[in-house]
Order: C-alpha cells, then sequence, then structure tokens
C-alpha cells in the first residue's frame, strides 16, 4: 500500500521534478539548446562509463555485451518510429544517413525530386549535388500549402524534408505528406533530428520510407551516433555506397570473400560501430520510451509557448507563427537593434544557454526544463 501510494504520487508530479535527478545540468545551468548538442543523463553517462572502465580493465573480453547492446540500440530505435530492428542502420551521423539515401538511389539525368529551401545544409547540399548532376529539384518552402506539395510530387522520385525546422521550429504535417507520397509513388525522407526524441513519430502511419536522426539533440544521446530507418523494401533500391567488411552477410567469417549483402539494414554499416556511442544512446532510448513521447511532447510545446508569449512581451519578434499543430520545441526571436550574438552571451552570463542562428536568438527546452527555468531566460533578457 505505501509503496502504491509513492509511485502514484511521483506519477503526478511533472515531468521536470520527476526525472530532475537524471540531469544535474540543471544544478549549473538553465540550459536551452536541445536543437544543438543536448547534456547528457545520468544514465547515459553512466553506461558510457560502464563501457570505458570495462575497456579499461577486460578490453574486449565481453565483447559479446557489445554485440547485444547494437541490438539492443536498433530495437529501441525502431520501438522509438514504430519500425523493426531489421530497418534500422547505425550510422556516424544524420548527414550520413542523408547521404546514403541520396547517393545510394540509381538517379539518371531528368529524374526529378522534391526539397525545401529552409533546410539545414545537411538536407540541403546532397540534393544540390544531385541537381547538379542532372537531377531536377522542384524546391518549395516547408510553408508552402499540402496542394502545392501535391503537385510538386507528381512524377517526383523523392521528396524530402525535416519533421522540425532547425530555425522557425516549425513541424511539418509528416501523415499528410507521406499520404501525398504514396499517392504518386514517391520516395519519402525525413531528416528527423529536430523532433525525434521529442515528438511522436510513427514511420508506418506516416508512411515514410526512410529517416535519420543523429542521437546528440532531442534523442539526449552522445556525439557521433545515430540512426537510420530504411524500409525492407528501399533496401532494395538504395546501394551501399560506403563498402567495407560489414556491409556483407557474412562479415563475422573473416576469411570468406562471398559479397553479398546483409539482408537487413546493417548493410548500411559500413565497419566497426561507435560502441561507446551506441552504449550511450541505447540508454539515452530507453530512458525516453521509459517516459513515452505522448508525455514529453506536449511538455515541450508548452515550454516553447512559454518563451513565445515570454519575448514577445518584452518587444521581441517570434520566427513564425506557433500553433499547436506546427510548433515544436525550438523558438527563436530578435528584437531590431539587438544583435542576436549579444543577446546569447548576456544569457550566457547568466548560466542560460541558448545559440545565435542567423540574426536569431534560438532556444530549444527539452522536457527536464521548469516554467521557472523558463521566466528565468525571460527576466534575463535585455
Amino acid at each position: 500500500m505505501g509503496q502504491e501510494f509513492v509511485k502514484s504520487s511521483v506519477a503526478e508530479l511533472p515531468l521536470w521534478q520527476r526525472y530532475a535527478d537524471q540531469f544535474p545540468v540543471r544544478d549549473n545551468l538553465v540550459y536551452l539548446n536541445h536543437a544543438a548538442v543536448a547534456p547528457l543523463p545520468r544514465v547515459t553517462a553512466d553506461a558510457l562509463k560502464h563501457l570505458a572502465e570495462d575497456s579499461l580493465r577486460w578490453g574486449s573480453f565481453h565483447y559479446a555485451e557489445w554485440l547485444a547492446t547494437y541490438d539492443g540500440l536498433r530495437a529501441a530505435a525502431a520501438r522509438l518510429v514504430n519500425g523493426d530492428p531489421s530497418e534500422i542502420a547505425l550510422v556516424k551521423n544524420t548527414s550520413e544517413g542523408i547521404a546514403t539515401i541520396a547517393m545510394g538511389l540509381d538517379w539518371k539525368p531528368g529524374d526529378r525530386m522534391v526539397g525545401f529551401k529552409e533546410e539545414f545544409p545537411a538536407n540541403l547540399y546532397p540534393w544540390k549535388r544531385l541537381e547538379a548532376k542532372g537531377v531536377q529539384v522542384t524546391w518549395l518552402s516547408v510553408y508552402d500549402s499540402l496542394e502545392q506539395i501535391d503537385a510538386a510530387c507528381r512524377g517526383a522520385r523523392l521528396l524530402s524534408i525535416s519533421f522540425v525546422n532547425f530555425l522557425s521550429g516549425y513541424r511539418a504535417p509528416l501523415r499528410e505528406i507521406g499520404e501525398i507520397c504514396r499517392r504518386h509513388n514517391c520516395i519519402y525522407f525525413v531528416d528527423a533530428i529536430q523532433g525525434m526524441g521529442a515528438f511522436p513519430i510513427d514511420v508506418q502511419a506516416c508512411r515514410i520510407d526512410a529517416l535519420a536522426a543523429d542521437g546528440h539533440k532531442w534523442m539526449l544521446g552522445p556525439e557521433g551516433c545515430a540512426i537510420l530507418y530504411i524500409t525492407r523494401e528501399l533496401q532494395e533500391r538504395v546501394e551501399p555506397v560506403e563498402f567495407g567488411w560489414t556491409n556483407v552477410a557474412g562479415y563475422n567469417d573473416y576469411g570468406s570473400r562471398d559479397m553479398a549483402l546483409r539482408q537487413d539494414a546493417g548493410r548500411y554499416e559500413c565497419g566497426t560501430l561507435n560502441t561507446i556511442g551506441c552504449f550511450g544512446l541505447k540508454a539515452s532510448l530507453e530512458l525516453l520510451l521509459e517516459i513515452g513521447q505522448t508525455e514529453t511532447a506536449p511538455v515541450i510545446q508548452n515550454l516553447g509557448d512559454r518563451i513565445a508569449a515570454g519575448v514577445q512581451s518584452k518587444g521581441y519578434q517570434l520566427m513564425g507563427l506557433r500553433t499547436p499543430e506546427t510548433s515544436a520545441g525550438i523558438v527563436s526571436f530578435r528584437k531590431p537593434g539587438i544583435d542576436a550574438a549579444e543577446v546569447v552571451r548576456v544569457l550566457k552570463e547568466q548560466k542560460i544557454v541558448a545559440a545565435p542562428r542567423a540574426g536569431w536568438v534560438r532556444t530549444s527546452p527539452h522536457f527536464y526544463i521548469s516554467p521557472a527555468e523558463i521566466d528565468r531566460l525571460i527576466d534575463a533578457l535585455p
């Protein structure tokens, strides 16, 4: 009875209080920069320390645990997006995931795809390179209507869009775009780095063919470890461009020279993995799965709304219009006559972390930030 009462009492606490012990960064900073690099949760730091200490004392003696961690990370990532572990490849970063798709398809001059001009360079440059090689790119704005996207997708081979825009925080209507792509037999790729770990994403419901996201932002993992989701059907159409010993089915047989590909997304894993990164990211994803994306999403959205209202009350201009359907965890703002870098510097002096981006002050709180910490930000703004 007593334990049940304690559990129910804890469950009634806001998320930031329930998981406060996981984020010691709060003892030092008001950290509002998860769209750049997130602090590690305690459970993730412990996982990294575990492997470091084990390698210090035992080398690779416990290699079986490493293999189990790779499999566990693929399983956790699959659960996070409602995919299958066979559709998850472990890669270095979002850019590698995007490049795998961009360079692995058999593009021909005259082929056409749909891209978006406000994208972060990682989801822009690969398509620009294809454009230079004769692939036609229809460039839209992320704010264009679904009707405009529908028209652009007719006859296109691929559409690539970010789940959440890196600067404005605009959250794309993934399900509706997925229905458009499916209707036109257009490959649907999503750069999920600015939303995955914060907001639910269901690759099946949204009809997403491929998705990439690094773990060091909203997934609260270490840098240099990312996931690439790619359907079994698309795996048959995307050739591995980077090719090493682990792309092949018999990679455990070092004497074999059979180059038949692995029969899952592991065919895109070129060589030794970032083992310590995999230990860390697995711990982070398991923490997020324990909490649940339906729990984190409204908290993060409400924190963003609180920032938006607060900065506007102090005369700052908001980038974009926040609505329940299109807003996410990123909030960017500026004030005429005040340099964004100077605002970020003033905040940093008060131990509040934000980022200057393209003339805007960009903030990005995660679920463990309290409303009172947002109020500290507003009070500290010049």
